[in-house]
């Protein structure tokens, strides 16, 4: 598990984390929202071990995050960074067999194994065989998505894995922002994999998370259960714009929020 507990950060002039109490378990699937700049990246960078807290505690299973090295930390967790460098000459295959460097006894026939079941997983197996250079950004998303599946699933141990995804829907179209969160979703449910995921659509996370954590300034507004955190008083204050939940029309017993 994942524990957060009184965090506290500033960069530069900035207080980027107050007193923030987070925890993300094997299993749990937590949505991360709030406005621009309300420090959701920041949380995720501190779970993934890139940021330590100036004050506060954040631990992996009990054990201080600044206390693991890299490489250790990479068969741990894996983390898909809201901006990356594009790989240009590189295969789409090349690409997501990096998620295999944490795990080098994996054999070149596993690696290849989990390379195609991670591509499908990622609506990516058309992808196969085209250099990075000529992807567009959605198809570019699927791959690096994939990379850190195969990251993830690569394990040799028993230890729990965790999944960090920084807006992974970015660049996506509607039917594969869908296809991503519910792949994520059956790596939590079917697997264990803890996932944390930093989205903007509400209504994306209120149907594939089964916690949420909303931000604002640095400041946890609230974090629980969906149900519980998904109220019109926590959107107001989170996102500052007037809130309305009516029933979903499909799916029953979830909300469909309207802001504005």
């Amino acid at each position: 598990m994942f524990k957060l507990q009184d965090v506290h950060l500033r960069r530069g002039a900035q207080q980027a984390l107050a007193g923030i109490d987070f925890e993300l378990k094997a299993g749990d699937m937590v949505g991360i929202l709030g406005s621009n700049g309300a420090g959701k990246s920041t949380l995720l960078s501190m779970l993934a071990g890139e940021l330590h807290p100036d004050q506060g505690s954040a631990t992996l299973e009990g054990k201080p995050l600044a206390s693991f090295g890299l490489s250790e930390l990479a068969r741990r967790r894996a983390m898909l960074p809201q901006t990356q460098a594009a790989p240009f000459e590189l295969t789409v295959e090349e690409v997501v067999g990096m998620g295999a460097y944490p795990w080098p006894e994996r054999t070149p026939d596993e690696v290849a194994e989990l390379t195609n079941q991670a591509l499908a997983d990622a609506d990516a197996t058309c992808l196969r065989g085209r250099l990075c250079s000529t992807l567009s950004g959605g198809e570019m998303q699927r791959v690096q998505f994939a990379r850190v599946l195969l990251q993830i699933r690569a394990g040799t141990d028993d230890a729990t894995r965790f999944l960090l995804l920084d807006e992974p829907t970015a660049h996506l179209d509607p039917k594969h922002q869908h296809q991503l969160l519910e792949s994520a979703r059956r790596l939590a449910c079917e697997e264990r994999i803890g996932v944390a995921a930093v989205l903007h659509d509400i209504n994306l996370a209120a149907r594939w998370c089964n916690r949420l954590a909303l931000l604002k300034q640095g400041r946890l507004v609230a974090e629980g259960p969906t149900a519980e955190a998904l109220t019109r008083d926590h959107l107001e204050t989170t996102f500052g714009c007037p809130a309305l939940l009516v029933p979903h029309p499909q799916n029953f017993g979830q909300p469909f929020v309207l802001l504005g």
